[in-house]
């Protein structure tokens, strides 16, 4: 098939182009030459994508005989209109894949009320990345499904050497409490940290952190930030809220040991054996102190984290999963 799909989620869009359709990703340049606009992002610059994974403009797009289009933003709609004349769900086969828990994006309403914005339509189904998503979302008249995520397997590479707990995270400083920025000093007091991740800027100011407890890597390409990953002792995911980060998915390909906050799908990806899950802070800096004091402990867990996310998060199914439900609403 010829999927239209725009780039919005790197890592998703990953693990989804490997697949083997051709894949193609909108392009348009910001006003003013700025470089691209969220309405065409074409193809990652710090991920490794195929050659199927192609770039289009909207005046080539009308040229390319369409399938199906992954839509992932209420944008999305108005583009397909615009650029092909074709109504997503009617005249266009579509699915509209959600990969936020309610209540991230302004405007969501309150959770557990917030309602889709595609809730009040039934010809196009709204696909969750996690179970809690589709539970907690007011999905309303559309069909849902859930196709849970897939990772492009980087490999065990876990040695452990660096006594350091890691974490990942896009903007903290912007996000704040909902991706438990506000956490990292007790953290810090538990061993060194390394944050790793988009818009780290001001981190430190923000909250106090000491730089030589608290190293950032701005922005690092993906093949690199898992070769540094895998240095460190344990991986830590403080987030409050969000739908499930596919670095901590990553981390555990990779063989690192997992503390973090039991919220939302993570107490579903996380066996008792890959680590430690708690609501209560002081129980995760407990454990890190164990973990990076404990090498064996640490190496055992992150060997049962790494199996976890094989049998639940591999690449084969989660192509499977999404070539079926392509089939199906082309069909």
């Amino acid at each position: 098939m010829k999927v239209l799909l725009w780039h919005v989620h790197g890592s998703w869009t990953t693990a989804f182009v490997q697949g083997r359709h051709e894949y193609l990703l909108p392009v348009v340049e910001a006003p003013g030459g700025s470089g691209r606009s969220p309405d065409g992002l074409g193809r990652a610059r710090t991920w490794d994508w195929p050659a199927s994974a192609r770039e289009v403009t909207p005046e080539q797009l009308r040229d390319e005989d369409v399938d199906v289009v992954v839509l992932q933003r209420p944008r999305d709609l108005e583009l397909v209109r615009e650029w092909l004349g074709r109504e997503p769900g009617r005249d266009l086969p579509a699915v509209f894949l959600e990969h936020n828990a309610p209540g991230l994006e302004p405007g969501d309403g309150p959770v557990p009320h917030t309602r889709h914005p595609m809730a009040d339509q039934s010809a196009i189904p709204i696909v969750h990345v996690t179970y809690f998503n589709e539970l907690f979302y007011d999905n309303g008249r559309a069909p849902t499904t859930v196709i849970e995520h897939g990772i492009v397997d980087p490999g065990e590479r876990y040695t452990g050497e660096l006594p350091h707990a890691a974490v990942v995270t896009n903007e903290p400083v912007r996000r704040g409490r909902t991706v438990g920025a506000d956490l990292l000093p007790g953290l810090a007091s538990a061993a060194p940290v390394d944050v790793f991740g988009m818009g780290l800027s001001g981190l430190h100011e923000r909250y106090g952190l000491d730089p030589a407890r608290v190293t950032l890597h701005d922005d690092p390409p993906q093949a690199a930030m898992h070769a540094e990953l895998a240095r460190r002792r344990v991986y830590v995911h403080p987030v409050r809220w969000t739908s499930l980060g596919l670095s901590l998915l990553e981390a555990m390909h990779l063989g690192l040991p997992v503390v973090g906050l039991a919220t939302t799908e993570a107490v579903e990806a996380v066996p008792a054996e890959a680590g430690v899950l708690s609501t209560r802070p002081d129980r995760l800096w407990a454990a890190v102190r164990e973990l990076v004091h404990d090498e064996d402990a640490a190496r055992i867990a992150g060997k049962a984290a790494r199996a976890a996310a094989l049998d639940r998060y591999g690449l084969d199914r989660f192509l499977r999963d999404w070539d079926a439900l392509l089939g199906e609403v082309t069909r």
